[in-house]
């Protein structure tokens, strides 16, 4: 099962990868996405579905595949992003980091000691092929993880330099649509005010000479923000994605035989 995370040493060389969200916690879809060619996936446990038993699931159907499989976890709860990693996360994102001593304690969770406090379990756990590969995972799990701060408030924003100092922070990925929120600008990704932050928050990565990623805002396009420095985009999810082939299917239908041929909703009246 032990496999070097290709993601983490893409990003060290300075390439640029693209990738995608997963909310429907469904093995088969995450499969699909899996082969479809996508660098990583961002199974997500802040705003998805899923829980620890589907997300190992989830798991068990990308290991056969390149992609690189990334959890977003819903908070800095240590217990939870250690279990994330035992069950085979090869990197975590973790959302709203404020200050430097918040993303000090999340790399300290990542890691075993000497590097970090993770506990150790690696005779059991699936992220050692449940102790088939104990030693190599133990050996290798600090340079295997990889650790994503997202910078999505003001106040992190105004923290970013000491954030991204922080040594173990492996990327800075700026979460614009939060950030836009903390601003009182929510869904104003564009808004003036709103881009400043975002480009507060892209300085401070580049200070440190820490990766930046983020996802695709409205208007700026994938080699737009590519030339701005980033090199890891998410963007779209396993639920947009599935919507965006159903309606263009549904339209094409439409087209071919009137829009009178679309299905109706048919109300139904309490007798």
């Amino acid at each position: 099962m032990y496999r070097p995370n290709l993601l983490k040493t893409r990003l060290k060389n300075g390439e640029k990868v693209f990738g995608s969200w997963n909310v429907l916690a469904s093995a088969f879809a995450t499969e699909v996405m899996g082969y479809a060619g996508f660098d990583f996936i961002i199974i997500d446990h802040e705003h998805g579905c899923g829980d620890l038993m589907t997300l190992g699931h989830q798991f068990q159907a990308l290991s056969p595949t390149p992609t690189t499989a990334l959890v977003r976890v819903p908070s800095h709860d240590s217990a939870y992003i250690r279990r994330v990693l035992d069950l085979g996360a090869e990197g975590v994102v973790v959302p709203s980091v404020n200050t430097a001593d918040e993303a000090r304690a999340i790399v300290q969770t990542c890691h075993y000691p000497k590097f970090g406090s993770r506990g150790a379990a690696p005779g059991t756990i699936r992220a050692s092929s449940f102790g088939a590969e104990a030693n190599l995972y133990a050996r290798t799990a600090s340079e295997n993880t990889l650790v994503i701060c997202q910078i999505e408030t003001v106040e992190g924003v105004r923290n970013a330099d000491e954030i991204a100092a922080v040594d173990g922070v492996d990327m800075i990925f700026i979460g614009p649509y939060d950030l836009s929120a903390s601003a009182g600008f929510m869904g104003e990704m564009d808004h003036p005010e709103v881009v400043a932050l975002i480009e507060k928050a892209e300085a401070a990565a580049k200070a440190a000479g820490k990766p930046l990623g983020s996802i695709l805002r409205p208007g700026v396009s994938l080699k737009e923000v590519y030339d701005r420095g980033y090199q890891l985009i998410s963007t779209g999810s396993d639920s947009s994605r599935l919507r965006a082939a159903c309606l263009a299917d549904v339209a094409k239908f439409q087209d071919a035989v009137g829009a009178d041929a679309a299905p109706k909703l048919v109300s139904v009246k309490a007798s």
